[in-house]
């Protein structure tokens, strides 16, 4: 389109870019309001990376009952987009030599010592393919205590490195190993090093009194008000509030790293490898990827409930892939009344967030993400 292609034309004579945006912002129009009224969505944040310029659009309300409108501040639970941000964190124990990926769990957790899931090397259960661990963990499983001694008791399904199961607490011992191999708590190692050094300054575990203003109100199924309760390993597997700001700066620093210190620039390669295939979908860690150009059915696919729910069988790629510049990489992340999805593709350039204050079909936000990136045009 020619607003993006003129952009940094535009800003090098020194014309304001938000005139050269508006064709951008009438083409998220397009799919972000139709989108908002089929859902029932009360307030959205949009936010579009493409030739080197950030752009945020906003709708409806962070609240029903304040009225206050979504902005580029708002906060919103990203569910399980937070495995990305877990995986960047191990994959950086990794790059500083502190957490050997390849190692057994039962080097960082003595207590799995003489279990089958002991001897599983520590980016299976990243990748969710230690064993096909549940989606969640039983509801009486909720103290530490009860979370070890579920692991210590589990009676393998298959062999390891052959199914994929989607997995919170497979995902939630993975970060709960790379902490302590670091001798700290997760939630320490996540809020006082990885944000800080990603220079994420409105992201996080649990929100402060300070940004409470800005946390918008999620809604269930039923339209009822709702946020994300706290659980066993919620914070490795699904706790992260961010905004549109911060998510965006987030993606393109995965987009384009080279900013990064090296070990986290290193990291963010070791998250975008290839380390399962699973049908058309290449595992990573936090991130999944396609090769790009890649059709939109393949996509939805790999996003729904099917990939979710549903064993997969899964190949471990041996040696890894490297991380692939022509992929389109993404994830989704969903609480009871959040709803999130992230993508980008490094060879275009191209980068986006979608943040919803409700649980909506990934399908649907499978499509609306790639009907504006698709809308975009070539990297100039």
């Amino acid at each position: 389109m020619p607003h993006v292609r003129l952009a940094p034309l535009l800003l090098a004579f020194g014309i304001a870019s938000a005139h050269a945006a508006e064709p951008l912002q009438a083409q998220v129009d397009a799919v972000i309001r139709p989108l908002m009224k089929e859902q029932n969505i009360a307030g959205m944040a949009v936010a579009v990376y493409a030739n080197g310029q950030s752009h945020y659009f906003s709708y409806g309300v962070a609240s029903k009952a304040e009225g206050n409108p979504v902005g580029a501040d708002t906060l919103f639970e990203i569910g399980s987009l937070s495995k990305t941000y877990t995986a960047t964190l191990a994959a950086l124990a990794s790059a500083e030599g502190k957490l050997d990926l390849d190692a057994p769990a039962q080097r960082y957790q003595s207590a799995l010592a003489g279990t089958p899931l002991g001897k599983v090397r520590v980016l299976a259960f990243g990748a969710y393919s230690a064993d096909c661990l549940p989606l969640q963990f039983p509801d009486p499983v909720q103290s530490p205590a009860q979370v070890l001694a579920f692991f210590r008791t589990w009676a393998p399904r298959a062999e390891p490195y052959t199914q994929r199961c989607y997995s919170n607490p497979s995902l939630g011992l993975f970060g709960d190993l790379a902490a302590r191999a670091q001798h700290k708590p997760f939630a320490e190692l996540m809020t006082r090093q990885l944000l800080p050094q990603m220079g994420l300054q409105h992201t996080y575990l649990q929100v402060p009194a300070s940004a409470q203003g800005l946390y918008a109100q999620g809604y269930d199924a039923l339209n009822r008000p709702v946020r994300v309760s706290p659980g066993p390993y919620a914070d490795e597997a699904y706790g992260i509030k961010t905004n549109a700001r911060d998510l965006l700066r987030y993606v393109r620093l995965n987009l384009q790293p080279a900013e990064l210190a090296p070990a986290l620039r290193q990291a963010v390669a070791i998250t975008q490898g290839g380390y399962f295939q699973v049908g058309a979908m290449t595992q990573g860690l936090g991130w999944e990827r396609y090769p790009y150009p890649v059709a939109l059915d393949t996509l939805v696919d790999g996003n729904s409930p099917r990939l979710i729910r549903e064993p997969q069988a899964t190949r471990r790629l041996v040696p890894a892939l490297p991380a692939l510049p022509a992929a389109w990489y993404n994830k989704t992340g969903s609480t009871n009344g959040f709803g999130a999805y992230a993508a980008f593709i490094p060879s275009e350039g191209k980068a986006i967030v979608l943040l919803a204050n409700r649980n909506y079909p990934n399908e649907a936000r499978v499509r609306a993400a790639y009907r504006i990136l698709s809308s975009l045009g070539a990297r100039e």
